[in-house]
């Protein structure tokens, strides 16, 4: 939110219920274009901005590849799924899990067991879909991807030992890829920018850059630059204070030796 600005003011700039713009800013409803663009000009958010963002989010509203998921995914996912796919590069901390975009399907299918969000007959649909998007790490104009995870991640045995064996191969597979770089962030490290949890950024070529929290029953999308800065600078010192790809490599060596 802007200083000075309420959701209630907004909603009457955009001609809707507050609890619809508490919905539009917290991720809980697919955003659309033409609500973006007001809501963003009720923020006197540059206009080259708002343009550039309502284009990503017409775009990201086309639904393509994932149409056949369409059913699965809910409103507030959506957006970022199509703005995954338009984007140029995306960093990803993560602090209690491997991310999407480097899970094995086994990994994947093993977090969806119990999984209060995702109905058991559904699970094996999330996983295709999230293999789907992993699409983005390879091709022509591959996804500029970096990840930092914690150290403890390494040793969560999702799935059992012989699912982590593969999954950490896996990991160590990727980074060798141009385009992918994953850092752990070591158990000695008690102190940094990612304890307030998890967080991701997408870049894109034709416009500003985008924030994305992710939380059990929705997300939030950081459309605000000074917020953006925000979590732009704490994925930098983030980065500077884990290992570094070598190091990240040989740590995930030394767990995999670990297995039983």
């Amino acid at each position: 939110m802007r200083v000075g600005k309420t959701q209630a003011d907004a909603a009457q700039a955009v001609g809707c219920s507050k609890s619809k713009i508490n919905y539009l800013e917290s991720g809980r409803n697919q955003q659309q274009p033409e609500e973006v663009r007001r809501l963003l000009a009720f923020y006197s958010a540059d206009p080259a901005h708002i343009e550039r963002l309502v284009t990503l989010t017409e775009r990201a509203d086309q639904q393509s590849w994932w149409a056949p998921f369409s059913d699965i995914v809910p409103k507030w996912l959506k957006t970022f799924v199509g703005l995954e796919a338009l984007a140029q590069s995306e960093f990803v901390y993560e602090p209690l899990l491997l991310p999407g975009l480097v899970q094995t399907p086994d990994y994947a299918a093993a977090l969806l067991i119990n999984n209060l969000r995702v109905a058991p007959a559904g699970a094996d649909r999330v996983v295709k879909l999230r293999m789907a998007r992993q699409a983005r790490l390879s091709g022509n104009e591959p996804l500029q991807y970096h990840a930092v995870i914690e150290e403890p991640v390494l040793n969560r045995l999702v799935g059992g030992p012989n699912v982590m064996r593969a999954q950490l191969r896996h990991l160590l597979k990727l980074m060798e890829q141009d385009n992918i770089v994953l850092q752990v962030m070591p158990s000695c490290v008690a102190v940094h920018d990612g304890l307030d949890g998890e967080f991701t950024l997408l870049t894109f070529a034709e416009a500003l850059s985008i924030g994305y929290v992710e939380f059990p029953a929705g997300a939030v999308y950081v459309q605000d630059q000074d917020q953006v800065a925000l979590h732009s600078k704490a994925a930098d010192r983030l980065s500077s204070v884990a290992l570094s790809p070598t190091d990240t490599a040989e740590m995930i060596r030394t767990y995999l030796d670990a297995l039983p």
